[in-house]
């Protein structure tokens, strides 16, 4: 099984996907396929010879998990390909109420929060100053400090994660607590708890350390926007 992913320090669907692949404990393969370069171009046309070979449908976007005849793109896709794999109890709670939950928690963030991904790309190795967020950014932020709070609140009893233990639900939220640290967004204490569990968590740290050995700088995602 291969996983082709993007740019440690910046993607961070990559890293969700990543994620997911380690919380399965399945063994993988990892291919790094830096944005912008001669590969990338390569993976954009739709060709998989620049990651290890073959063609794939997913029109050059990353994560692309490859598992034999199998080619599954989209973190979300990958993560549930993955829990059908291995059970889907490793990666959702086992409450009916806590798992429905925990889906709509990582649907929203698969296909929301518009203006916190554009104004505060994934940086993992900066600290950005003095960062405003817009008032579209700041109800994207006030958002999900809600949903966090909601889900310790009613089930995060059993650990420091969402609900309890590390799961779906915190793959998905990860490259958020990256953007809140990168632009050091002001959060309540419950919320800086949580963010410090995932910070702290071995997967991540493995993350972090490999993007801050990565060569590769894209200058338009080093500096904070004006806003």
């Amino acid at each position: 099984m291969k996983l082709i992913i993007g740019n440690k320090n910046y993607s961070s669907w990559s890293l969700r996907a990543w994620l997911a692949a380690k919380q399965s404990g399945l063994a993988f393969e990892e291919i790094v396929v830096p944005m912008g370069g001669e590969a990338w171009d390569e993976l954009a046309a739709g060709n998989l010879d620049a990651a290890g070979g073959g063609t794939q449908p997913s029109h050059g976007k990353v994560p692309i998990l490859w598992d034999g005849e199998a080619v599954v793109w989209d973190s979300l896709a990958i993560l549930e390909y993955l829990a059908d794999k291995v059970g889907r109890e490793r990666f959702w709670p086992k409450d009916e109420i806590a798992r429905g939950m925990a889906r709509a928690l990582a649907a929203e963030m698969h296909s929301s929060f518009v203006a916190l991904r554009s104004e505060c790309p994934m940086n993992v190795r900066r600290k950005f100053d003095g960062f405003a967020p817009s008032d579209p950014c700041r109800a994207d932020i006030l958002r999900i400090l809600g949903l966090w709070a909601e889900a310790r609140s009613r089930f995060g009893g059993g650990g420091p994660f969402l609900f309890g233990t590390f799961g779906a639900a915190d793959v998905f939220y990860a490259p958020v607590v990256s953007r809140f640290i990168s632009y050091q967004i002001a959060v309540p204490g419950f919320a800086a708890a949580y963010m410090q569990a995932v910070w702290e968590h071995e997967w991540m740290q493995g993350w972090i350390a490999a993007s801050e050995n990565e060569e590769w700088v894209i200058e338009q995602y080093e500096s904070a926007p004006a806003v």
